[in-house]
């Protein structure tokens, strides 16, 4: 019987979800039952093009990119995955990543600089959202070497920093907020200003004014904005992985301090 009420409440949500938009989620995807899936974002700052391998098989999804790419979700097996990033001819392993793929879980593989080459952070997402939530889903990784520790806030526009407290606090290189295995944080759709800070301060290092759709999941990335020679502190700009996106590629905030 409570399945049976489970799949009528699915049912009746279809058309809501449809109208929503901003999203790739489906029905499956917040019953906890849909295949695992995965996707690749290259957030390299100028970085050379790479292929995504999983358990030694090109990905053809991540083939030969660049830059700013972002993949849409794929379906992938359940069990044990093993990712390697390598060099489009092959020959160079870059980073590599292992997990137990799940059903009703996401999984992002996100390239980034690491000790003078790309590296590889691999992202859980367990996407436990509700079935009639209409909520957007937002993460943050800090893959900017030159920003060792930022606080991250959205806040409604032009909003006074010093009486409002960070979204995400204290994220340091190379890791996510909310962390690896945990859900996003749940947002409502509107109108947000970002703006980064150095960890602890008022001491704004980016700002951004943009709009964030109901039902939206994105994924926040902190880069260098000069590349991966930068050597100015805390000199960062924003790019956008939005799971829906059809041209694959992530979207650049422009700093508007």
């Amino acid at each position: 019987m409570k399945l049976l009420k489970l799949l009528l409440l699915a049912t009746a949500t279809v058309s809501v979800l449809s109208a929503c938009g901003g999203s790739d989620d489906d029905l499956d995807d917040r019953l906890n039952i849909a295949d695992p899936k995965l996707r690749f974002v290259h957030a390299v700052p100028a970085g050379p093009n790479v292929t995504l391998y999983r358990n030694g098989n090109v990905e053809a999804d991540a083939t030969d990119v660049g830059y700013k790419y972002a993949s849409k979700y794929y379906d992938i097996g359940e069990g044990n995955a093993a990712l390697d990033l390598k060099t489009v001819d092959g020959a160079t392993t870059l980073g590599s990543n292992a997990f137990d793929a799940q059903r009703g879980h996401k999984y992002t593989s996100v390239a980034l600089i690491g000790d003078g080459k790309a590296d590889l952070l691999l992202i859980d997402d367990p996407y436990n959202k509700g079935i009639t939530s209409d909520n957007a889903r937002v993460r943050v990784v800090n893959a900017a070497f030159n920003a060792q520790n930022v606080d991250v806030y959205l806040t409604d526009p032009g909003v006074d920093l010093a009486t409002q407290t960070a979204r995400f606090v204290a994220v340091p290189y190379k890791t996510a907020k909310p962390d690896s295995g945990s859900d996003s944080e749940e947002m409502e759709g509107q109108t947000y200003q970002i703006r980064i800070t150095e960890a602890g301060t008022q001491n704004v290092i980016f700002s951004a004014t943009t709009d964030l759709p109901a039902n939206a999941d994105w994924l926040l990335l902190v880069v260098p904005a000069d590349g991966i020679g930068a050597l100015v502190p805390n000199n960062v700009k924003v790019l956008v992985a939005k799971s829906d996106d059809d041209t694959k590629t992530t979207m650049e905030l422009s700093n508007t301090p």
